[in-house]
């Protein structure tokens, strides 16, 4: 009998039986509900860990075959590896506000604006808006105890040093260690700086600042302009102090910005990074253990592998790769030390954890040196690039042992920013109302209940403009991507902005794709072969997409721009210090 006689029959008998409950009709609900919540009634933990800068091409189990990483290839193995896994930007910043908010960053005012990227102060205004709500904060309120351990990098004051406004205890975090900014090479006095090029150009400026003042003296002592000399001493103190700032914001860049916090205060001044590893590690576990009788949120944001690469002297020389490489073992070697604790306290099977990186590899961070030189894999581009497959598309992998399937993997679009709705969903959370939440729930999509991401579309931005669009289509379950402006190389291709820290958003440095570039990633991943304009498929695809945008751009709102100016520019009245400013300098850790 065919599957159409067989239902056929069956509403037949139902329609002849006298009306009563159903159960066949609530069987899938009755397995859905089972599949979302185990036999234990205790709500889940989340353990959730987001590596820096870490490509995608740097993992054992998305292709790499030189750097040991044993124990998150093991999270793979035992739990779902999603490979079309994207970032809501290719920086710091805009991408860490997109996860733990939901949201695209050019909601929230946190995705770079006329040039400003990222936070780069501890000692600025800006930061994650206090009227935006975290999952955190959502599990907060339902007796989670939470807590962030690692990098921040969302700002800390708003008016004063200590209103801590935009601090991760005010985000709904209960407990806070680790760095409030992000790590620069000025951070390891053993390092070169890579503040150098902008202290150069200001010694170059003052240099001909101080020849102007001593020229203006020497004409109008000899009479030959008529210059008051009030204008002159003026011009003269307003240089002096101008110079004198930015020498004291980029000369102790060490003590402004590199520093170890503990809840609100600054424990470690400037940071020993060598010892960072180790101590996030007891930090997590310790956190782990103080909670482990009721539910808990910890978020592990590691320090590595941003630039400078600190490594503790245990894992220095046991890669191929030199520093980069052994960072990324070292990291590995953390998320192993973690999840020992949690088997150790029976605590695996109760807990969803996560993996991913806040985008992907930094290229140009690492140009000049092979062996330092990150992998973004197949794909082109990487962080700070925009739409660039390479800085966008990162490793991420759910483990829940018995909810989720093991060693399966899921081709579907998914997003940082889904994290959100499913820790909240799962931890018994309301999704906010008043706001567009752009995340979806993962927790269908990864227990294999449906066969599609609820994502059609995905925006990318570079700042504030859209450089590029992905669309995943229903019918055929092609992906595709239509990019509207792009980097621009030099030499063309290389893979990385020559010249520039991180490429820029707009402007000369930037190609303006006129019609634009439209590529299949399911057929070409890597970016190379567009489809050409002048065809019907390319037409009908980049109108659908067109479309999208438009209903896309109908719901963004002019918002504050956090990192923009003033916003982003270092305030001595709102630096962190262990001690009286600007004498700020201490180890309460006392090197433990």
């Amino acid at each position: 009998m065919c599957s159409s006689q067989v239902w056929t029959e069956v509403r037949r008998a139902q329609e002849q039986r006298p009306c009563k409950w159903n159960s066949m009709a609530i069987l899938p609900f009755i397995l859905l509900l089972v599949n979302f919540y185990p036999a234990n009634a205790r709500k889940p933990n989340f353990v959730l860990f987001m590596a820096d800068d870490l490509g995608i091409g740097e993992v054992g189990c998305y292709g790499n075959s030189t750097i040991r990483t044993p124990n998150i290839d093991r999270l793979a193995q035992e739990g779902v590896k999603l490979t079309q896994h994207i970032t809501a930007a290719s920086l710091c910043t805009p991408s860490r506000a997109a996860f733990l908010t939901g949201r695209y960053p050019v909601r929230t005012g946190m995705s770079g604006y006329h040039g400003y990227k990222v936070l780069l102060w501890t000692a600025v205004s800006g930061g994650l808006p206090k009227n935006e709500t975290t999952f955190a904060k959502i599990l907060q309120q339902q007796g989670y105890s939470t807590g962030i351990i690692g990098k921040w990098h969302l700002g800390v004051n708003c008016e004063s040093r200590t209103d801590f406004c935009h601090h991760p205890l005010n985000h709904g975090f209960d407990y806070f260690f680790g760095l409030p900014m992000s790590l620069v090479n000025d951070c390891d006095v053993s390092r070169p700086s890579e503040l150098y090029v902008f202290q150069e150009q200001m010694w170059f400026y003052a240099q001909l600042f101080i020849t102007t003042v001593f020229t203006l003296v020497i004409i109008t002592w000899l009479n030959l302009i008529n210059i008051p000399w009030k204008i002159i001493f003026l011009g003269a103190l307003f240089g002096t102090l101008f110079f004198l700032y930015f020498y004291i914001a980029l000369g102790f860049q060490l003590y402004w910005n590199c520093i170890l916090m503990r809840n609100f205060d600054v424990v470690e001044q400037p940071a020993d990074l060598e010892l960072k590893a180790r101590q996030i590690v007891e930090e997590a576990k310790g956190f782990i253990i103080r909670n482990k009788e009721r539910p808990f949120l910890l978020f592990v944001t590691f320090l590595h592998i941003h630039s400078p690469h600190s490594t503790s002297k245990a894992f220095r020389g046991r890669s191929k790769h030199d520093l980069y490489g052994d960072n990324i073992e070292e990291m590995d070697w953390m998320i192993g030390e973690i999840l020992d604790v949690m088997k150790q306290e029976d605590l695996a099977n109760d807990t969803l954890t996560y993996f991913a990186s806040d985008h992907g590899a930094h290229l140009e961070g690492m140009k000049g040196s092979l062996h330092l030189r990150g992998s973004n894999g197949i794909y082109r581009g990487g962080k700070g690039m925009g739409g660039m497959e390479g800085g966008i598309r990162v490793p991420g992998i759910i483990r829940w042992p018995g909810v989720v399937p093991a060693n399966t993997s899921v081709d579907s679009l998914t997003s940082l920013m889904d994290i959100f709705p499913t820790v909240i969903k799962l931890g018994g959370g309301t999704l906010p109302q008043d706001r567009i939440i752009d995340g979806k729930d993962l927790m269908p999509l990864v227990q294999g209940i449906v066969p599609k991401s609820e994502h059609d579309f995905m925006f990318h931005y570079c700042d504030e403009h859209l450089h590029a669009v992905r669309w995943q289509e229903s019918s055929s379950n092609t992906t595709w991507k239509v990019h509207y402006m792009s980097p621009r190389f030099s030499p063309e291709g290389a893979g990385a902005c020559h010249g520039f820290k991180v490429c820029a958003c707009s402007g000369k440095q930037v190609l303006y794709h006129v019609p634009s570039l439209l590529f299949n990633l399911s057929n070409d991943p890597s970016e190379k072969y567009p489809l050409p304009s002048d065809c019907g498929l390319y037409r009908k695809v980049t109108e659908i997409i067109q479309q999208a945008v438009a209903r896309h751009n109908s719901t963004l709102h002019p918002v504050p721009q956090q990192l923009f100016r003033l916003n982003n520019l270092w305030n001595p009245m709102l630096q962190p210090c262990c001690g009286t400013f600007p004498f700020c300098w201490c180890d309460k850790e006392k090197n433990t």
